[in-house]
């Protein structure tokens, strides 16, 4: 399985950026696919993921109301939309795909995700 992240680059703070994380090796839209980021010095953590069917989202507070997954199982690809970015936001995003098939809870660990993207730095100017 692989999954291959991009879109990441520099943008003002108050801008936007979308990312893009497309899949291989498995059947895309039996997965959810969560989002993590890990800034400078500091621990990774969650952002995001939704579901298989795209029926459920879940967000972490620190980005709800700003950020907005979407995925395209046609296409083996989910996004990450990011508005209104702040400084506080430059990481590198990683995108991961969710081992359990069909799941819709709202339940979103890291050792949950078996596959991890390369990784798409982003990096918010103020």
């Amino acid at each position: 399985v692989q999954l291959q992240a991009f879109g990441g680059g520099l943008v003002q703070a108050g801008g936007s950026l979308t990312l893009s994380c497309v899949a291989s090796g498995r059947t895309f839209s039996r997965y959810s696919m969560g989002w993590f980021r890990q800034a400078p010095g500091k621990e990774r953590e969650f952002v995001g993921a939704i579901s298989w069917s795209a029926g459920s989202t879940k967000y972490a507070d620190s980005v709800l109301g700003r950020f907005t997954i979407s995925r395209e199982n046609t296409k083996n690809t989910v996004y990450l939309i990011m508005n209104s970015l702040k400084p506080e936001d430059t990481a590198v995003y990683y995108c991961a795909s969710d081992r359990r098939q069909y799941y819709s809870g709202s339940l979103y660990y890291p050792e949950e995700f078996d596959y991890w993207g390369q990784g798409t730095l982003v990096t918010v100017s103020s």
